[in-house]
C-alpha cells in the first residue's frame, strides 16, 4: 500500500510538469527551447561508408530487426513475398474482468498485422501471467490458455517476423515480461528502433544481457536501469532515448497500464471504451469493433497514457524531447497495410484506397476497357474506386484461395507458377476475350505481378493493363516495416516503361505523388512518404557528428571507430 502512495505522489508531480491539455505544438515556449540540436542531427548509422549521395545512403540506414533476423529471408510466402510486411500489433485491455479475452478477439481483427506469433500478459493479484506462441492467434490460444490469463487487464501482440527456426522465433514473441527492482512489467511493441544498435552496444558494455534478437528488448533494459522513482516516469526516460518508430503498451504487476506513441507518430494507436467503461488501446480501430468498444480519439505523436487504480481515466502526458516540426505518419497504413474498416490516422481507409482508385482512373484511363479486376485483397478497394469513376464494371477476375497453410505438398513436377495459383485462381468467363485494368496497391520486387499478368493471359485476357494505387518504392522502411533492400526494389532499378516489360502487362501506371499529395491536402505533410522518395525524416545531417557527446563517441570509438557518413 505504501509504494502505490509512493507511486501515486510521484506521478501527480509528474503530471504537474508535464500533462496538457492538448499535444505540444511549436509555438509553446516551453517546448519549443527544450533541444540544441534538431532530432534528425541525433540519429546514427551503425555502417562504415565513404561520402555517397542521399539515394545511396538509404538501404544504410539502421534496420536492426532485418539486421539480425535475417537467416531465412528466402522462405518462400508465395503471393505475399513480394509485399512489404508489417511487423506488429497491440491491444491493450483495462478495466474488464473479460480482459484476457476481449484481447485475444482485439488481436483476431489485428492478425492482419502479424501472422508469425501471438502472445498476451494479463495481471491477476499482482502477477504478470504470460502466454505466446507461433502461428495464428487461433493456434496460439484456446480456452485453457485463457483460462490461465485471469484479470481485469492485458496486453497482447500479433508479431510478423524474418527470424527463423519455432525456438528462436519463440523467444522474439511478445510480450516480453521482465523484473527488476521495481517489480515487474511486461511490453508489447509495434514499429523498429533506428538506433537499436548503438543502444544495444551501450548497455552490453554497462553489463545487460539480451536474450533475444529483437530491438524492444532494449525498452526492458533501459527501463530497468533508469533511477526515476515512478514507473511512468522511468518510460518517459527511456523513450526520450529511443529513436524511430514505436507504439507500445505496457502492463505492471500493481495493475498500471500505459500506452506511449512516438513523436513522429510513425505506427497508428488508438483509444476506444467499452459500455462498461473498460479501456482499450489499439493499433487500430477495427479490433474496437470487435470488442464492442466506441471509438473516442487516435494518440498523438509523442503522448503517453496512464491509467491505474489511482487515475481511472487515462491520464495523458507528453514527451517534450526530442522536438520535431510535425507528424510523420506512414502512409504505407492506408496504401496496403490498415484493414479498410478501419480509422488510422484520424481518416477512413476505405476511402482512402477508393479515392486512390479513383485517381487512377482520371489520370491513367484505358480506351476499351472490359472489365476492371483486383489483385485480391489488397487491391480490392481502389479497383472499386477506379471502376466507380471510369463507369467500366467491376469483376471478380481473380478468386483468392484463403485456405493455404504454410506447409503443403509440392508437385515432383515443377509446375510454372505454382506458387500464385495456389493463391490466386482466374475466372475464365470474366476474361476470355477481354481487355482488363488489373488494380493492385504497390509493386515491390514485381515477381508476383509478372505472374499475374502471365496468368490472366492465358486465362484469355486479351489485354491486361496494370494500375498500380501507390507512387513506385525507390527505397526501403526503417520504421517498422519489413521491405527489401533498395536493390531489390524493381522501382530502384527501372523506370515505369522498363517495369512493364518485365511483368509483361500491356500499359503500366502508378498513382501519380502529386494528385496523392492534393488528395490529402493540408493533411500532406504529416505522412512519411520515405518508401517513396527516399528522404527520411529520420535521416543523418551533415552537423549530426557535432551531436556527439564524449560518451557517444567513446561508445562508437569502441564499435571499431566507425565513419559517419556525410
Amino acid at each position: 500500500m505504501a509504494a502505490s502512495v509512493s507511486v501515486a505522489s510521484s506521478t501527480t508531480n509528474l503530471l504537474d510538469r508535464r500533462l496538457l491539455s492538448s499535444p505540444p505544438c511549436r509555438t509553446t515556449p516551453a517546448y519549443k527551447n527544450i533541444l540544441i540540436k534538431p532530432y534528425q542531427e541525433q540519429c546514427f548509422l551503425i555502417n562504415s561508408s565513404n561520402k555517397k549521395s542521399p539515394r545511396s545512403l538509404a538501404p544504410m540506414v539502421v534496420n536492426s530487426s532485418r539486421k539480425l533476423m535475417n537467416v531465412d529471408q528466402q522462405h518462400d510466402r508465395y503471393l505475399e513475398d513480394d509485399k512489404p510486411r508489417e511487423e506488429c500489433g497491440v491491444v491493450g485491455i483495462y478495466g474488464d474482468p473479460e480482459a484476457s479475452r476481449l484481447c485475444y478477439l482485439a488481436l483476431h481483427a489485428l492478425q492482419h498485422r502479424g501472422q508469425e506469433g501471438a502472445g498476451m500478459v494479463s495481471v491477476h493479484n499482482n502477477v504478470l501471467n504470460s502466454a505466446t506462441g507461433i502461428g495464428l492467434v487461433s493456434d496460439v490460444f484456446n480456452e485453457s490458455n485463457l483460462d490461465q490469463l485471469p484479470g481485469d487487464m492485458a496486453i497482447g501482440h500479433v508479431r510478423y517476423s524474418t527470424a527463423a527456426g519455432s525456438s528462436s522465433m519463440l523467444k522474439n514473441v511478445q510480450p516480453f515480461v521482465t523484473s527488476s527492482k521495481f517489480g515487474s512489467f511486461a511490453v508489447a511493441h509495434n514499429g523498429n528502433f533506428v538506433n537499436y544498435q548503438l543502444l544495444r552496444a551501450e548497455l552490453e558494455q554497462k553489463g545487460s544481457i539480451f536474450s533475444t534478437t529483437s530491438d524492444t528488448e532494449v525498452v526492458l533494459h533501459l527501463i530497468a536501469k533508469s533511477k526515476a522513482r515512478s514507473f511512468v516516469l522511468r518510460i518517459l526516460e527511456a523513450c526520450e532515448k529511443l529513436q524511430g518508430a514505436y507504439s507500445m503498451v505496457f502492463v505492471t504487476e500493481d495493475g498500471k497500464l500505459v500506452a506511449v506513441r512516438d513523436p513522429f507518430g510513425f505506427r497508428p494507436l488508438v483509444m476506444g471504451r467499452r459500455n462498461n467503461g473498460a479501456i482499450v488501446f489499439a493499433s487500430e480501430t477495427c479490433a474496437l469493433d470487435l470488442v464492442d468498444a466506441t471509438y473516442e480519439r487516435e494518440f498523438h505523436p509523442g503522448e503517453m497514457a496512464l491509467v491505474d487504480d489511482i487515475n481511472k481515466q487515462p491520464q495523458s502526458m507528453y514527451l517534450l524531447r526530442p522536438h520535431i516540426p510535425e507528424p510523420k505518419s506512414c502512409i504505407f497504413e492506408h496504401i496496403y497495410f490498415a484493414q479498410p474498416n478501419s480509422i488510422v490516422f484520424g481518416k477512413s481507409v476505405y476511402e482512402s484506397r477508393h479515392a486512390f482508385g479513383e485517381i487512377l482512373a482520371t489520370e491513367s484511363p484505358v480506351e476499351g476497357c472490359d472489365a476492371v479486376i483486383a489483385v485480391p485483397d489488397s487491391g480490392v478497394v481502389a479497383a472499386l474506386g477506379y471502376a466507380t469513376k471510369s463507369g467500366v464494371p467491376y469483376q471478380q477476375g481473380l478468386i483468392r484461395s484463403h485456405y493455404v497453410g504454410r506447409t503443403f505438398i509440392e508437385p515432383s513436377q515443377k509446375i510454372r507458377d505454382f506458387g500464385v495459383k495456389l493463391k490466386l485462381s482466374p475466372v475464365k468467363a470474366v476474361l476470355e476475350g477481354k481487355t482488363v485494368v488489373v488494380v493492385d496497391d504497390s509493386i515491390v520486387r514485381g515477381t508476383t505481378s509478372s505472374k499475374i499478368v502471365r496468368l490472366l493471359k492465358e486465362a484469355g485476357a486479351k489485354e491486361v493493363h496494370m494500375r498500380i494505387a501507390s507512387p513506385p518504392i525507390i527505397a526501403s522502411c526503417y520504421y517498422g516495416i519489413d521491405t527489401p533492400n533498395a536493390e531489390e526494389l524493381i522501382s530502384n532499378r527501372m523506370n515505369v516503361e522498363e517495369i512493364r516489360k518485365f511483368i509483361g502487362a500491356d500499359s503500366l501506371a502508378f498513382l501519380p505523388s502529386d494528385s496523392f499529395r492534393r488528395l490529402l491536402g493540408s493533411d500532406h505533410t504529416n505522412f512519411c512518404y520515405a518508401c517513396f522518395t527516399g528522404k527520411y525524416p529520420l535521416y543523418p545531417s551533415a552537423a549530426m557528428e557535432e551531436s556527439i557527446d564524449d560518451t557517444m563517441k567513446s561508445t562508437i570509438g569502441q564499435l571499431g571507430a566507425l565513419k559517419l557518413p556525410l
